[in-house]
């Protein structure tokens, strides 16, 4: 018996909801008889990005079961208070089930979460069942599911490509990176207020070049040429990046001084060029010949680029 038995907690209100995607607003008492799957989600989360697969599928394989999959967009960074950047995110994966954008963390709080992602299992009276918060699971969840459901079936088949695919863990040794001051190890400012790359970072550091201004959150290039480097060791490499203006701005990264080849992220090419075009989470790297410890640098051509933080898998 989980804890949710024991207190029948239920599901709370959407109340707050600052708009709705695939749906009109939804509430406890028109989702009644269904059951319900809520999953907290930011579309910058490389950890949703890779639950996306499962989440995709359920929804789509227990729907005429009386699954009703409800997606809670609470933004991690202020750029993705954007409506249209949460609208483009949920085309891009795929998302046809309800979404309810929560800018003002109302449904969060009422919910008292604290993660990205987080999965709370409804039955058909309201009572929250389960829970499970961050990646992996996922064959357990499916059984919770099914026996909320009452039905009894082989597993859903899933396989996520780009950056829905799962990390690399065995080879994942260097950490989600924050570059704003609030949560990361800003860089000192030079007298000059020019930052210099060193000739060789230590492993899991980075640093800058260029004209930078740093804030609570990010890192925004006030000149063009600047860059952003960083000594990792896994197989992929992202990092979270938006935009000052609306013009796009081209980027090129490097690997160990050179172009990255076949080791290129999805929104990278071979010679390392990529565009910066919206805010969103962005794969630079994907080591497909074996994993080792890389010094990555992306330099941006223009100025307005912001960086938010590096996940890796």
């Amino acid at each position: 018996m989980s804890v949710f038995d024991r207190l029948r907690v239920h599901l709370p209100p959407f109340d707050g909801a600052t708009a709705w995607i695939n749906s009109g607003p939804l509430d406890p008492e028109s989702l009644r008889g269904s059951v319900v799957l809520v999953d907290f989600w930011t579309l910058t989360c490389i950890n949703w990005l890779r639950t996306v697969p499962w989440i995709r599928a359920w929804s789509r394989a227990y729907r005429d079961d009386g699954l009703v999959v409800v997606g809670v967009h609470t933004p991690e960074f202020s750029f993705e208070h954007d409506l249209d950047l949460v609208r483009q995110a949920t085309r891009a994966r795929g998302i046809d089930h309800p979404v309810v954008v929560d800018n003002g963390y109302a449904v969060w709080s009422a919910f008292d979460n604290h993660y990205w992602p987080a999965l709370y299992f409804v039955d058909r009276d309201g009572v929250i069942r389960d829970e499970h918060f961050g990646e992996g699971r996922y064959e357990e969840s499916e059984r919770v599911l099914q026996r909320l459901l009452g039905v009894q079936r082989a597993p859903v088949a899933v396989a996520g490509q780009g950056v829905e695919q799962e990390a690399d863990w065995s080879s994942l040794r260097t950490p989600e990176t924050y570059l704003g001051s609030a949560r990361g190890a800003a860089p000192a400012v030079p007298v000059d207020g020019v930052h210099q790359l060193p000739r060789r970072l230590r492993p899991g550091s980075w640093a800058l070049q260029g004209r930078w201004a740093v804030d609570a959150e990010k890192v925004a290039l006030r000149e063009p040429g600047g860059s952003i480097a960083i000594r990792f060791s896994a197989r992929d490499a992202h990092l979270v990046l938006a935009g000052a203006g609306r013009a796009p701005i081209p980027f090129t990264v490097r690997l160990d001084g050179a172009a990255p080849g076949s080791a290129h992220g999805v929104d990278v090419d071979e010679r390392g060029d990529g565009v910066l075009r919206e805010g969103r989470l962005y794969q630079l790297v994907r080591q497909r010949d074996g994993v080792r410890e890389r010094q990555l640098q992306i330099t941006f051509s223009e100025p307005g680029a912001e960086a938010y933080c590096f996940t890796f898998g």
